[in-house]
């Protein structure tokens, strides 16, 4: 699927397709006035079904695919990114060039730190917090603190996803400049999330794990630092919803417990309302 195709797909709005049904005259007889039809106007394609005509499935949904080898992604430049070989879908990045031009106008610098992650590398780091290789954002090492699956699995999904259920897995996502909230909450930090803020919306971008509260009872905690494409990832969203089951979650360590944490319900669609479709 072309880049064009995506964003004719994928446009602000949905796409509706109007058919008017022209009047015949047979001979000399006129039409009646009061036997005017209305134009036929079908319903809406769902964002799901636009998904789907797009060429997106369960596999790009859960990661299982190589974004080196995607036709649809490309590879961020080191100006732009902490270190090398960082990808993001082309429509993505080219809003992202734009979203970065117009914050470098206000004073602000973007760094991407994290962009796609497929499968696998969502399987190394959830795995290294699951074994207690790599520490939790708490400093606890999960496998001594937390020997109950079900308690370690939901500590570690206060700030990581379980592999195959991550929205980095679709190239649409990134993470800039600090991977703390209190980077963001003092000094430039705090002066560019304002930015981000107001006008990160602009250029198409959400940030879909906002505080934690009655709009958003579940999920992952905030993180100032994540933020996502919407005219991509709105479509992606409602395709999970309508496709992707808990116990599709499989094939790492703590996999078990991923149907009794509802964590396609609680998890891959607990957003922000405003990332949602």
């Amino acid at each position: 699927m072309s880049i064009r195709s995506i964003a004719l797909l994928f446009g602000a709005s949905l796409l509706f397709f109007n058919c008017s049904n022209g009047q015949e005259k047979s001979g000399t007889q006129e039409t009646p006035a009061d036997s005017t039809q209305l134009p036929h106007e079908p319903p809406p394609i769902s964002l799901a079904q636009q998904a789907r005509e797009a060429g997106f499935d369960k596999d790009y949904l859960t990661g299982n695919f190589e974004p080196a080898e995607h036709p649809d992604f490309v590879r961020v430049s080191s100006k732009y990114a902490d270190r090398e070989g960082l990808y993001l879908r082309e429509d993505t990045y080219q809003a992202f060039l734009q979203l970065r031009e117009a914050a470098a106008a206000a004073g602000h610098t973007l760094v991407i730190r994290s962009a796609t992650r497929n499968f696998d590398y969502q399987k190394g780091i959830w795995e290294r917090k699951w074994n207690g290789q790599r520490t939790l954002s708490s400093g606890e090492n999960a496998a001594e603190a937390y020997p109950d699956p079900k308690e370690r699995a939901l500590q570690i999904l206060k700030y990581s996803s379980m592999p195959g259920t991550s929205r980095h897995h679709w190239g649409t996502d990134f993470d800039i400049n600090a991977f703390n909230n209190e980077y963001f909450e003092s000094g430039k930090g705090k002066a560019l999330y304002e930015w981000m803020a107001a006008h990160a919306h602009e250029y198409g971008f959400c940030q879909p794990y906002t505080p934690k509260g009655e709009a958003r009872p579940h999920g992952y905690n905030e993180e100032k630092w994540h933020w996502s494409y919407m005219p991509i990832a709105q479509p992606l969203t409602a395709l999970a919803e309508e496709e992707l089951e808990n116990r599709d979650i499989s094939g790492f360590a703590g996999a078990d417990v991923a149907e009794s944490l509802l964590v396609v319900q609680r998890y891959v669609l607990g957003v922000s309302p405003n990332c949602l479709p």
